[in-house]
């Protein structure tokens, strides 16, 4: 079993800036791509910022410049730093990773419960 846990969200203020983080645990073997997707009330769920192994990183049109996406593969680990947030980055944000569990020959997604980031005009 594959656990990911979040955590970093919160209310902030427009302007401000949260860095979440995610954690992979359980029978994990091996982690390709790490990222962090977002999803607003009555909206669909949209990739914010993806980062592969070797480090090539991936970011939505509207966050370019004020996100950063980070991981440590040696805690299995991503991170979401985010800056000059703005009302419209209010949603749950989804920590998703592409991994293989142990007995697994084959890659599969997994997604975090969600963390909920508010940030007010």
């Amino acid at each position: 079993q594959v656990q990911l846990v979040e955590s970093g969200g919160g209310l902030v203020q427009a302007g401000g800036s949260l860095r979440l983080s995610c954690v992979a645990s359980g029978s994990i073997s091996s982690i390709d791509r790490m990222g962090w997707y977002h999803q607003a009330p009555g909206k669909l769920r949209d990739m914010v910022a993806t980062i592969t192994t070797g480090g090539p990183t991936n970011y939505a049109d509207s966050v370019k410049g004020r996100f950063t996406i980070s991981r440590d593969n040696a805690k299995n680990t991503v991170s979401l730093q985010m800056n000059s947030l703005k009302p419209e980055d209010t949603a749950i944000y989804y920590c998703n990773i592409e991994g293989r569990e142990y007995w697994r020959s084959s890659y599969r997604n997994y997604w975090g419960q969600g963390t909920q980031v508010t940030v007010s005009s």
